[in-house]
C-alpha cells in the first residue's frame, strides 16, 4: 500500500465525499483508449495468449513470451510492484499482472482536487476498492496499475535509519534505492498557508526542533516531499516503468490473478506459474521458465498478497479446509498480525475559503504519535444540503447505514442528523493524530474463495491500552496546537471550547461504531469513537513467520512476498516511500545475485 502503501492515505472521513458535478463521471473517468496506456508495453489481459501450456525458455519479444515461460512474474502492478519490475526487467524478462486499469488521463486519479472523488467512486472499475473491516472501520485497498500511490495523500518520507537497522536491511542499498525513486516522481511542496499554520503551531507547543524540508525520519516538526506537482498533478508508481526495458517486460492491466500454480511432485511446492482473468472473464495461465533463478513475487499489498496464498493453498490448514481448498503448505501464520495505524481527527472550522492542501508536514512527537493535517475540501452550502443518492449524504460521506440497508428513509434520517453541522466546518481544516507503532493487532480470513471479494479484516483498534494511551495524548496535542498564537493568527480560527470541537470531529467522524452518550467528555471514549483508518494497514505475511529475510516464502521454492504485508511496523510516517524503496531494493539485489555486483542496473 500504500500509503499504500500504500496502500495508501488521507482522512477516512473525507472518503466518502460526493460526486460534484465538476466530476468526472465513472465512465468517463475509466474509458481507456491505446494512447492512454503510455508505455507500449502496457495492454489488456485479453491479449494474452494461452495457446500454449507448457513453459518455455522464454525470449526477449514480447511475442515470444505470450504463452511462455517469463524470468519473473509480478502479481500486483502496484507501489512496490512497479519498481521491482522496472528493475529486474534490465536484464530478465518480466511479466507483470495488474487487476485494475492505468492511472494516466484519469481525471479523478490525476488531480488533487478530485482526490476524494476517486475514493468516492465504489464502482467495479474504480481505482479505489472499499473495504469494511470487522471493527466498522470504512477502508480502501487500490485496484490500479501505481497501486496506493494513485490514491493516496502524496506525503513523501523515508524510514528511520533505526527502522532500516531494525529490519536487517543493506543500509547502503537503501540509500541508493531511495533517491531512485525521488529523481523521478518525488518534489518539494509548495507550502499551503494552512501547512504553515500547523508547522509553526507544533513548535508553538513544543514539538521540535524544526528540521526543515527533508525526506528523512527525524523527531521534532518536517516539511516532508509529496508526488504531486504544484499544479496538483499526481506522479504515481506506474511512471517508475519508465526505467524499464521495454524489450524485456509485459504489462497486462484487468488482469486478476486466481491463484498461483504449483508443481508438488518434490519434497517442497514448487510455484510455477499464476491462473488469471482477463476483463471478459476469460482464464489464462502464464508460467515461469525453467530456469534456475526465475520466481514469482506477490506485490499485491498488506490485503490482496495474504489473500492470494490463502486463495492459492498457503495458510492454516484447517481454514483452508473449511473453504475446500486443496492444502499446497500449512503455515497458521498467513493472515495474522494485521495491523491498521488508527487515526483520530479534529475538525477546525474558519469563516474564510483555505486553499486545499494534503498532507505536507508533520509532527514526529516522543510520544508515540505523529500530527499532521489537510485542507480545503469545504463545499458551498448550497452543495451541503444536496441530496446526493446513495453513496452521499448531505455532507457527502457514506452513511453508517450497511449497504443492503440504504433505503431512502434511512437515508433522509441519516442527513437529518447532520444538520446541526455548519458548513463553516468543511470550508477550514483537518487536524489528525496517528498512532505510530500500535500495539493492537488482528487478523485476515477468507470468506469464501473469490478473489474478487473482500476478506474478512480485523485490525482490534484499541485493543492495547497503550495504544488507547497515545491516542489521548495526541489529542490533547491537537487541543494546544489550535489555540496556539500562530495557529489563530495564521488561521483566523476563533478559539472554540474543546468539547465543541469535539463534538464537532464526532458528528462528522464516519464508522459504523455505535457512539457513547459519553464519548467526548472522556478522551478515551472519544479516540474510540471516531477511530478511522490512515490506510497505512500492513501485516499478514510477516518476515520470520511467513516468509523469510530475503521474501522467499517459508516452505515452498519460487515464491516471494514483497510489500508491506511483511512489515511488522510501517515505516515512517508515511510508508509509500519505503513500499517504493523496497520494490527497487529487491530489484537491484536480486540482479547482482544473479549476475554479480558488475550488473549495470539503471
Amino acid at each position: 500500500m500504500g500509503f499504500p502503501s500504500s496502500p495508501h492515505f488521507f482522512l477516512t472521513s473525507l472518503i466518502f465525499l460526493y460526486l460534484t458535478t465538476s466530476a468526472i463521471s465513472s465512465s468517463q473517468a475509466n474509458r481507456r483508449t491505446k494512447s492512454e496506456y503510455k508505455y507500449p508495453f502496457i495492454r489488456r489481459a485479453s491479449t494474452f495468449s494461452s495457446s500454449s501450456t507448457t513453459p518455455s525458455d522464454g525470449g526477449k519479444s514480447s511475442s515470444s513470451r505470450i504463452g511462455g515461460g517469463y524470468d519473473y512474474i509480478i502479481v500486483g502492478g502496484g507501489t512496490a510492484g512497479c519498481p521491482l519490475a522496472a528493475t529486474l526487467s534490465q536484464h530478465y524478462n518480466v511479466l507483470v499482472l495488474e487487476r485494475g486499469g492505468v492511472p494516466f488521463n484519469n481525471f479523478n486519479v490525476s488531480f488533487m482536487q478530485n482526490f476524494h472523488i476517486s475514493l468516492a467512486d465504489t464502482s467495479p472499475t474504480s481505482a479505489s476498492q472499499c473495504f469494511i473491516s470487522t471493527d466498522g472501520v470504512f477502508n480502501s485497498r487500490a485496484r490500479v496499475l501505481g497501486g496506493g500511490t494513485c490514491i493516496n495523500a502524496g506525503f513523501y518520507t523515508r524510514a528511520s535509519s533505526r527502522y532500516v537497522k531494525r529490519v536487517g536491511w543493506d543500509p547502503k542499498l537503501v540509500n541508493e534505492s531511495y533517491p531512485w525513486v525521488e529523481k523521478q516522481i518525488v518534489q518539494k511542496p509548495n507550502l499551503a498557508p494552512w501547512q504553515k499554520a500547523v508547522r509553526d503551531a507544533l513548535l508553538d507547543v513544543g514539538v521540535s526542533p524544526f528540521n526543515g524540508f527533508t525526506f528523512d525520519h527525524k523527531y521534532g516538526t518536517k516539511v516532508g516531499g509529496t508526488i504531486f506537482e504544484e499544479s496538483g498533478r499526481r506522479h504515481t508508481a506506474a511512471e517508475l516503468l519508465a526505467s524499464a526495458n521495454p524489450e524485456n517486460i509485459d504489462v497486462l492491466i484487468h488482469a486478476t490473478v486466481q491463484k498461483l500454480t504449483f508443481d508438488t511432485r518434490g519434497k517442497r511446492p514448487k510455484a510455477v506459474g499464476v491462473i488469471f482473468k482477463d476483463e471478459n472473464g476469460k482464464q489464462h495461465e502464464a508460467f515461469i521458465s525453467k530456469r534456475r533463478g526465475s520466481e514469482i513475487f506477490v506485490t499485491s499489498g498488506a490485503i490482496g498478497s495474504p489473500q492470494l496464498l490463502l486463495l492459492s493453498g498457503i495458510g492454516p490448514k484447517e481454514d483452508l479446509k473449511k473453504l475446500k481448498i486443496p492444502l499446497v503448505h500449512h503455515n497458521k501464520f498467513v493472515g495474522e498480525g494485521m495491523q491498521d495505524n488508527p487515526m483520530n481527527t479534529i475538525f477546525v472550522p474558519v469563516k474564510n475559503h483555505v486553499k486545499q492542501s494534503l498532507i505536507q508536514t508533520v509532527g514526529i512527537t516522543k510520544k508515540g504519535v505523529y500530527i499532521e493535517a489537510s485542507s480545503g475540501f469545504g463545499q458551498g452550502s448550497d452543495s451541503i444540503q444536496c441530496h446526493h443518492g446513495l453513496a452521499s449524504a448531505e455532507i457527502g460521506q457514506l452513511p453508517t447505514i450497511p449497504p443492503k440497508q440504504r433505503t431512502k428513509e434511512a437515508i433522509e434520517a441519516y442527513k437529518d442528523t447532520k444538520k446541526d453541522l455548519p458548513f463553516e466546518a468543511f470550508k477550514g481544516g483537518f487536524i489528525l493524530e496517528k498512532i505510530a507503532v500500535p500495539k493492537s493487532k488482528g487478523q485476515l480470513k477468507l470468506i469464501d474463495n473469490n478473489v474478487e471479494n473482500n476478506p474478512a479484516v480485523t485490525f482490534n483498534y484499541f485493543s492495547h491500552p497503550q495504544d488507547l494511551q497515545r491516542c489521548v495524548e495526541g489529542i490533547r496535542i491537537i487541543e494546544s496546537l489550535v489555540k496556539s498564537s500562530h495557529f489563530i493568527s495564521k488561521t483566523g480560527f476563533d478559539v472554540e471550547t474543546t468539547e465543541k470541537l469535539l463534538n464537532m470531529s464526532v458528528k462528522a467522524n464516519i464508522n459504523l461504531i455505535p457512539k457513547q452518550t459519553n464519548d467526548t467528555k472522556s478522551l478515551e471514549q472519544f479516540c474510540k469513537d471516531t477511530v478511522i483508518t490512515i490506510w497505512h494497514y500492513h501485516g499478514g505475511c510477516h518476515v520470520g513467520r511467513v516468509v523469510a529475510p530475503d521474501y522467499r516464502v517459508l516452505g515452498v521454492d519460487r515464491l516471494r512476498v514483497v510489500d508491506g504485508s511483511t512489515f511488522t511496523i510501517s515505516p515512517g510516517t508515511n510508508p509509500q516511500a519505503t513500499v517504493m524503496m523496497l520494490g527497487r531494493y529487491m530489484g537491484v539485489k536480486i540482479l547482482r545475485e544473479r549476475i554479480g555486483k558488475e550488473a549495470n542496473v539503471v
